[in-house]
C-alpha cells in the first residue's frame, strides 16, 4: 500500500511549471499597481508618481526572482514566488498611503484643526528592505543546490543541515538572547526584543524561528520513535511515557524564560507552539497537542502571578476589558487601574512641563505600570468603518490607528478594503501553508518532511496570533504581519522562508533520476 506522500508525488506535475508562476506573478503585480492607482485617484484624482517608483522597482525585483527562480529551481512550486509578491505588493501599496511625506488627506486633515497622532510610515525605506529581502530569496536559492549535488562550491542544500542540528539550535538560544545584553538590546512598547546594529534595528527572533525549526526537526527525527510510544491510557488518548516528557518540558522552560526575560507573550507562544506541532507531525499523537495546550495554559497563568510581569499581566487585562485603559491607564502595585489620560489633572500636569509622553510620566510618579488601549481599540473601530467592502484605498482613516503601518496594519487594510479584501489576504496566506504543507507531504526523506511542515506551520501560527491579537480574539501580541507590516527584520526572514519552500518543493516535484541503462540491458565491465 502507497503511503499518503507516494500517492501525492504520483499525481504531481512532473513538468517544468514556469509558464504558470510568470502568468501568476504577472497577475500579482497587476493586483499590485492597481493598489498604487487607487491611491492616487482617490487622493487627488490622479495617477501618483509612487506607481512608477515604488510599483516598478518591485515589479523588476520580481521578475529578477522568478528568474532565478526558473533557471536553478524549475520544478518548484508555481504559486509560492506570485503569492509573497502580492503579499509585499499590497503591504508596500498601504504604507506608501500612510506614509507622511504622501499622504494628502492627513494635511487636508490637519488644516481642518483634527487631531493626528505621529506616525513613521517609510514607503522609500520598505522599498529598500524588499529589495534586500529578495536579494537575500535570490542568495538562498543559489547556496541551496540540488540535494543530489552536495559537494558543489558554496552548496548548502536544505538535508545538509540535518548535520548541524545542535550548532544551528545554539545559535538560535544566541540569537534570542541578544535582546537582554547591556548595551545592545532596546525595549520598546514593554518587550525586549530588539538589539541595535549602528543605525539599525534588528528583530533576532525572526531569525532564530527558522532557525529552531531546523533544530526541532533534526532533534525529532531521531527520537521520533521513542515518542511515539504509548504509555498509560487515559479516555480516548494514549498518554506518553513518562520518560519521554523531557524534551516538551525543556522547551516549556526555555519559552517561560523567553517570556521572562523578553516579556514578549507573542515570541514565547510561537516557539512553544511550533515545537507542539512538529512534535505531532513526527508522531502523529493527539496526546502530545493535549499536553502542550494544557503547558501552555499553566506557563500563562504562572506569568500573570509574578510581579515583575506588569506588561503581559496589562496585555492580558486589555485583552479582556480594555476600557480602563484608554488613552491611558496605570496599573499599580495593588492591582487597580488609575486613569492617565488627557482629562486627568496629573496628565496636564506633565504635559504643561512638556513631557514627550505625559501618561507615561504620570504613571511613574505614582509608581505602577503603564499601558494604553488606545490603539487596539482604535484598530477595532477602524474595522468597523471599513465594514464589509470597506471604504476603498485611499478613502478612509486609517492613520488615526497607533503604528497602522507596523503592528495594526491588518486593522489598516480592513478599514479600506473591508471584510472582504481581509478574507482574500487570509486565504493568499492559507495558500502558502498549504502549499508548504503539500511539499512537506511529497518530501521523500524525513528530515525535509518534518523542516518544510516547520517553515509552514511557523507561518500559519505566526499569522493567527497577530490577526488574533488586533482583532481580540486574543491577548495583543509583538509579532508583525508577514510580508504587510513595515520593517526589516520580518520581511527578510519571510522571504528567506519563502526560498526555503521553493528549493524543497523543487526537490520534491522534480522527476526521479533515470536508470543509466534501459532494463534488461546487461553491462560488461572489463576488470583489467
Amino acid at each position: 500500500m502507497q503511503s499518503i506522500g507516494e500517492q501525492i508525488r504520483a499525481h504531481l506535475p512532473y513538468q517544468r511549471r514556469n509558464a504558470a508562476s510568470l502568468a501568476l506573478l504577472a497577475f500579482a503585480m497587476i493586483l499590485t499597481l492597481s493598489a498604487f492607482a487607487e491611491v492616487g485617484l482617490a487622493r487627488d484624482g490622479n495617477i501618483p508618481g509612487g506607481l512608477f517608483v515604488y510599483g516598478g522597482g518591485l515589479a523588476v525585483l520580481a521578475f529578477v526572482a522568478y528568474f532565478f527562480q526558473a533557471k536553478f529551481t524549475p520544478y518548484a512550486d508555481p504559486l509560492l514566488l506570485p503569492l509573497a509578491v502580492a503579499l509585499n505588493g499590497i503591504g508596500l501599496a498601504m504604507i506608501y498611503r500612510l506614509d507622511l511625506d504622501t499622504s494628502h488627506d492627513r494635511k487636508v486633515a490637519a488644516a481642518a484643526g483634527k487631531k493626528l497622532l505621529p506616525d513613521a510610515a517609510d514607503a522609500p525605506g520598505q522599498l529598500m528592505w524588499t529589495f534586500v529581502g529578495i536579494a537575500l530569496f535570490v542568495g538562498a536559492v543559489l547556496i541551496m543546490r540540488d540535494t543530489d549535488k552536495p559537494d558543489a562550491p558554496l552548496s548548502f542544500p536544505p538535508k545538509t543541515a540535518q548535520r548541524y542540528t545542535y550548532l544551528i539550535g545554539l545559535t538560535a538560544v544566541i540569537l534570542l538572547l541578544l535582546p537582554i545584553v547591556p548595551g545592545i538590546g532596546q525595549q520598546i512598547n514593554g518587550a525586549r526584543v530588539w538589539i541595535h546594529l549602528g543605525p539599525f534595528s534588528v528583530q533576532p527572533g525572526e531569525f532564530a524561528k527558522l532557525l529552531l525549526v531546523v533544530f526541532f526537526a533534526g532533534y525529532l527525527v531521531n527520537k521520533r520513535q521513542a515518542m511515539s510510544l504509548i504509555g498509560k491510557k487515559v479516555g480516548p488518548i494514549s498518554l506518553p511515557r513518562a520518560r519521554d516528557l523531557g524534551p516538551i518540558m525543556v522547551i516549556w522552560f526555555f519559552c517561560l524564560g523567553v517570556l521572562f526575560m523578553q516579556k514578549d507573550l507573542g515570541t514565547a507562544l510561537l516557539f512553544f507552539g511550533l515545537f507542539v506541532s512538529m512534535l505531532y507531525i513526527a508522531t502523529q499523537r493527539v496526546s502530545w497537542v493535549v499536553i502542550g495546550v494544557g503547558l501552555l495554559a499553566v506557563g500563562i497563568f504562572i506569568a500573570t502571578l509574578l510581579p515583575f510581569m506588569g506588561h503581559v499581566n496589562q496585555r492580558i487585562d486589555i485583552w479582556q476589558n480594555p476600557k480602563p485603559y484608554f488613552d491611558g491607564g496605570c496599573l499599580l502595585d495593588s492591582g487597580k487601574v488609575v486613569p492617565v489620560n488627557p482629562d486627568t489633572t496629573i496628565y496636564k500636569k506633565y504635559k504643561d512641563q512638556g513631557s514627550i509622553s505625559p501618561g507615561f510620566s504620570a504613571c511613574a510618579e505614582l509608581g505602577g505600570e503603564y499601558s494604553d488601549s488606545a490603539q487596539l481599540m482604535k484598530g477595532l473601530f477602524a474595522l468597523g468603518q471599513g465594514g464589509v467592502l470597506g471604504t476603498g484605498l485611499g478613502q478612509g482613516e486609517p492613520w488615526r490607528t497607533p503604528l497602522s503601518f507596523s503592528d495594526f496594519i491588518f486593522d489598516s487594510l480592513g478599514e479600506e478594503l473591508g471584510l472582504t479584501g481581509l478574507m482574500v489576504l487570509l486565504l493568499i496566506y492559507a495558500l502558502i501553508v498549504q502549499r508548504g504543507m503539500k511539499t512537506a507531504v511529497a518530501a521523500r526523506d524525513p528530515f525535509l518532511k518534518l523542516f518544510a511542515g516547520g517553515v509552514s506551520f511557523v507561518l500559519a501560527l505566526q499569522v493567527f496570533v497577530i490577526v488574533g491579537g488586533v482583532t481580540r480574539l486574543i491577548p495583543l501580541t509583538g509579532l508583525t504581519t508577514p510580508f504587510l507590516s513595515q520593517g526589516g527584520s520580518s520581511l527578510m526572514a519571510n522571504w528567506i522562508l519563502i526560498a526555503i519552500l521553493v528549493r524543497m518543493s523543487h526537490d520534491a516535484r522534480k522527476p526521479a533520476p533515470q536508470a543509466i541503462q534501459d532494463e534488461g540491458m546487461t553491462q560488461i565491465v572489463s576488470t583489467r
